[in-house]
C-alpha cells in the first residue's frame, strides 16, 4: 500500500516537472517565479504579478496555457474598459427575438489582466466574482466559468500615473503576489540567442491537458497537513493582527489561501505532506500583500510589507 502511494506521489511530481520544465523553455532564468506561479495554479488561485514592463509576464501566462493545452486571453484594463467588455453582455436577436448572452474573453482558461490599475474601480469590480465564485453573472443569470481558471494580474509598481490602486478587498483575492525581476546576464545571453529565428512560444507544445491539470488540482487537497502545522499557519496570521507596525492584518481567507499553497508547495516538492518549511516558502507572498503597515514611504511599500512577514514569522514557534 505504502509503495503504491508512493509510486503515485512520484508519477504526480513527474507531471509538475514536466509542466515547469516546459514554462521554462520560454521563461529563461526565473525558475522560482514559475513554482509560485504552477503552486498559484495548483491551489486553484490566482496571483498578482507586480514589476515593470518586458520581464515576461505575458509569456508566463501564454507558456502556462499552451503546456496544459488551455484557452490563453488577455485582458488590457485601460480607463475606458467597461465591466461587459470583460464578462459578456446580452445582446438581442432578431431572429429569435431573445436576448442571448454572448461571453466575453473572462471565458478562457488562463486570463491575463494586464496593468489591472488601469482600469477603474467599477471595472476591477468585476473580476471580483469571476476570482471568487468561477462565475459571471449578467441580467440575473450566472453564467459558469471553465473548471481551469486562472488569472494573472500585473501591474507596474513604478508607473503610477493615471492609475487606480487596488483595494484590499480585491487584493484579498489573490493567492499571492510574486515578481519576475531581471534575468542575470547569462540567462539573458541565453534568452536573445533563442529568439534568433523564432520566438520559443511558437514552437511549445502541451505536456498536460487540462482534464489531467485539474485532477493534480484535486490531490492538493489531499496533501497532508499535520495539526500543529494548521496551528502555525494560523498563528503568522493572527500575529499580523496583533502587531502594533501594522495597521490591518490580514484577513481570515488568508490562512485558507496560505494553508493551499502550502499544500501545493508540498506537492511541488515531490511530497504528499506539509512541512513548515512549505508554509514558510509561501508566507511572503500570500501574505504581504494583505497587510497596511502603519507607516512607509509609499514606494517602499512592498518591501516594507515583507519585512514586516518575515519579523513574523520569525517570532512564531515552528512546529517540530
Amino acid at each position: 500500500m505504502a509503495t503504491r502511494m508512493k509510486c503515485a506521489v512520484e508519477n504526480i511530481s513527474q507531471k509538475i516537472k514536466r509542466l515547469s520544465s516546459n514554462v521554462q523553455k520560454v521563461i529563461v532564468g526565473k525558475d522560482e517565479a514559475i513554482e509560485l506561479a504552477i503552486a498559484g495554479l495548483l491551489s486553484q488561485g490566482h496571483i498578482l504579478i507586480e514589476d515593470v514592463p518586458g520581464v515576461g509576464k505575458t509569456m508566463l501566462g501564454r507558456a502556462l496555457a499552451r503546456s496544459i493545452n488551455g484557452v490563453f486571453k488577455r485582458l488590457q484594463f485601460t480607463p475606458d474598459l467597461l465591466p461587459s467588455d470583460i464578462t459578456g453582455s446580452s445582446i438581442f436577436d432578431p431572429k429569435t427575438r431573445e436576448f442571448e448572452f454572448k461571453p466575453g474573453p473572462i471565458f478562457g482558461n488562463i486570463i491575463l489582466a494586464d496593468e489591472i490599475n488601469r482600469g477603474t474601480p467599477r471595472t476591477q469590480s468585476s473580476l471580483l466574482e469571476c476570482m471568487n465564485e468561477s462565475q459571471v453573472t449578467v441580467d440575473g443569470v450566472s453564467h459558469k466559468l471553465p473548471h481551469v481558471f486562472f488569472v494573472i494580474a500585473t501591474q507596474n509598481p513604478i508607473e503610477l500615473e493615471g492609475t487606480y490602486p487596488l483595494l484590499i478587498s480585491e487584493l484579498d483575492r489573490f493567492t499571492m503576489r510574486i515578481k519576475m525581476g531581471y534575468p542575470d546576464k547569462k540567462d539573458e545571453e541565453k534568452m536573445v540567442a533563442s529568439h534568433r529565428l523564432s520566438h520559443p512560444i511558437d514552437s511549445l507544445g502541451p505536456v498536460m491537458e487540462l482534464d489531467e491539470l485539474a485532477e493534480l488540482q484535486e490531490r492538493v487537497k489531499n496533501v497532508l497537513v499535520d495539526d500543529s502545522i494548521n496551528s502555525y499557519i494560523v498563528d503568522i496570521v493572527s500575529a499580523t493582527r496583533n502587531s502594533e507596525a501594522i495597521n490591518l492584518g490580514a484577513s481570515p481567507r488568508s490562512a485558507l489561501f496560505l494553508y493551499r499553497a502550502s499544500q501545493a508547495n508540498a506537492l511541488l516538492k515531490g511530497r504528499d505532506f506539509c512541512i513548515p518549511d512549505d508554509v514558510k516558502e509561501m508566507v511572503i507572498h500570500v501574505l504581504s500583500l494583505r497587510i497596511m503597515p502603519s507607516g512607509g514611504a509609499v514606494h517602499q511599500i512592498r518591501e516594507l510589507q515583507e519585512e514586516l512577514i518575515r519579523d513574523i514569522v520569525s517570532r512564531i514557534r515552528v512546529p517540530m
